[in-house]
This record gives structure tokens, C-alpha cells and sequence, in this order.
């Protein structure tokens, strides 16, 4: 069995997935197949999945461990939550719609800026700050709870603990019955 990896290992790994299908859809920008639409799906899961475990066991992290920890998470926090409307409009669009590629490229925009600020700033303060056991910890439940979180945006959601970690399996279980009755994020 592989070591598990720290919270940041993990959450990088994300990240560099999701620049990976940034930087394939840019190559289809105004397209209007199926091929973009099923992209973008896969994407808005992954974000979804991701976002769903950094405010769960982040962005606590960071405010237990790190001085100035609630202003840096509550900003994260609101980040998400801007990306999580632009995701549920992108949603609601077709590749042939003229609303589609905007909100696209207003998404890649908006998750490659969160990306730098957290890579940049947050997750150097938290290594920084953080014992190594306790990140190492932080992986694994990031991972666990990637794979019950939700995969489609849920803006009124509640967003901090403890009802975010109540809720989200639910609403997971839901949205992954919805995915397979619907073949949305398959490729």
C-alpha cells in the first residue's frame, strides 16, 4: 500500500488534474460537440469533490494552526462559493450556446487565481505552521471525503463545520445516483 500523502501533496495533485483539463479545453474553445460538455462536467466534479473536502478539513486546519487563520480560510471560503455560482451556471449551458465558453473561461480564470493564492500563500503558512502528522492526517480525510462529497454545485449548501460534514455525504450520495442515471461526467 502507498505512503499516504500530506494534505498539500493531495490537494496539488488536484489541482495539477484540473489545470490538465483547463489546458484541454482551451484546445476545443468554440466547439459546440458533445466533447466540451462532457469535459466541463468532469471538471465541475472535480472541483466540486475538492472544494467540499477543503472547507471539511482545511480550511479548520488553517484556522486552528495558522496566526491571521480565519480571515486567510474565510477568504477561501468565499472564493469557493464565487466558483461554485459560475459552476451552476455552466451547468445550465451547451457548448452551442453563447453563454457556454465565457462562463467556461470566467471558471478556469477564477479557479486558476484560487490555485495561485493557495499554493503561493495558504498551504506554505500551514506547512509552516501545521505538524507534519497532523497534514499527513488531513490527507487521508481530505481523500475520504472526496470520495462521498457531492459532484454537482450546491451554492446554499452550508459550506463550514459541523453541518457541512453532516450534509455533504447526502447530498453526495444524490448527486452520484443523478451522474449514473444520467451518464454525466462519463467520457
Amino acid at each position: 500500500m502507498a505512503e499516504q500523502q500530506d494534505v498539500i501533496s493531495v490537494l496539488v495533485t488536484d489541482h495539477r488534474e484540473v489545470e490538465r483539463m483547463f489546458a484541454e479545453l482551451e484546445t476545443m474553445i468554440g466547439a459546440v460537440d458533445e466533447r466540451p460538455k462532457t469535459l466541463a462536467e468532469q471538471v465541475v466534479i472535480e472541483l466540486v469533490r475538492h472544494s467540499v473536502a477543503e472547507e471539511a478539513y482545511l480550511y479548520p486546519a488553517v484556522r486552528k494552526f495558522v496566526e491571521g487563520g480565519d480571515e486567510l480560510a474565510d477568504h477561501e471560503i468565499a472564493e469557493h462559493a464565487e466558483a461554485e455560482e459560475t459552476m451552476k451556471r455552466l451547468e445550465k449551458l451547451e457548448p452551442g450556446d453563447e453563454d457556454f465558453w465565457p462562463v467556461m473561461e470566467k471558471l478556469m480564470r477564477e479557479i486558476r487565481h484560487h490555485v495561485q493564492e493557495e499554493e503561493g500563500d495558504l498551504f506554505p503558512k500551514l506547512r509552516a505552521s501545521c505538524p507534519a502528522e497532523e497534514l499527513t492526517e488531513l490527507g487521508a480525510k481530505v481523500e475520504r471525503a472526496k470520495k462521498v462529497a457531492p459532484t454537482r454545485p450546491h451554492p446554499s449548501a452550508p459550506d463550514t463545520p459541523p453541518l457541512n460534514k453532516l450534509l455533504a455525504p447526502g447530498a453526495g450520495l444524490v448527486d452520484r445516483l443523478r451522474d449514473a442515471l444520467t451518464g454525466r461526467g462519463k467520457s
